[in-house]
Formats: structure tokens, C-alpha cells, sequence
């Protein structure tokens, strides 16, 4: 028998909506849901999704952890080479593509406009 739980989606709390959905945008990722408060004009909560990737993300005056979040997202892409170009020549701050022992294929570091660090890896 299959555990209760079927799947996991991190939630990040943000400060600006907006410039993390353009952010999350460049990643090739779009927004399946929203919800905007009565009045409002921005989401207060949405949904993003990329093929098999969720993300949800809230609204948060104040990060919960400062500065670089607690948490981390590590991502999978087919050709680390292509992906590290395409971030950049979207005005994306990429490291190098690194290549440690555990990850022959490759590696590197971007963050979004919260600090929360997404690893971009090819396994």
C-alpha cells in the first residue's frame, strides 16, 4: 500500500507577488491558480507550475527566516549548459556551473528576489 501522502509542494512566503511571479516566469514555470483578496489587485496566494514542478507561493510582509531562506529548492533540468544560458540571457544572477563528485552532470546556484536559493542540477 501506497503512504497517505501522494505528493509535496513547498509554499514560500514572498514580499512582492508580482516580481516573484516574473521571477518563477523566467524558470519556464506559469501561474494555475491565484487568489486575490476582496479589493485587492495582486494574488495574495498562487500556484505556479512547470511539467511536473509545483510551487505555491504567499504573500509575507517580512521573510520568515531573513535574509536566505531556511529551506532550499534543489531543480532538474535535461542540459545544464542550455538552462544556464537561457537563465542568464533572461537577466537571471547564475553561479558557475559547477561539477562535484556526487553530480558529473552539473550544477549551479541562482535565487530568487526573497533570497531562497534554487539549485539547478542535470542528473
Amino acid at each position: 500500500m501506497a503512504g497517505p501522502i501522494r505528493s509535496l509542494v513547498p509554499l514560500a512566503d514572498v514580499r512582492d507577488m508580482l516580481a516573484s511571479i516574473a521571477f518563477y516566469e523566467k524558470l519556464g514555470f506559469s501561474v494555475s491558480n491565484s487568489v486575490t483578496a476582496e479589493g485587492e489587485q495582486v494574488p495574495n496566494w498562487c500556484w505556479l507550475t512547470s511539467e511536473k514542478a509545483g510551487l505555491m507561493l504567499a504573500t509575507r510582509s517580512d521573510p520568515a527566516c531573513g535574509g536566505r531562506q531556511g529551506v532550499l529548492f534543489y531543480t532538474y533540468c535535461d542540459d545544464i549548459e542550455t538552462t544556464h544560458a537561457l537563465f542568464a540571457e533572461r537577466g537571471i544572477a547564475v553561479s558557475d556551473i559547477n561539477r562535484p563528485f556526487y553530480n558529473p552532470g552539473g550544477e549551479f546556484e541562482i535565487c530568487d528576489p526573497d533570497g531562497y536559493v534554487i539549485w539547478v542540477a542535470q542528473i
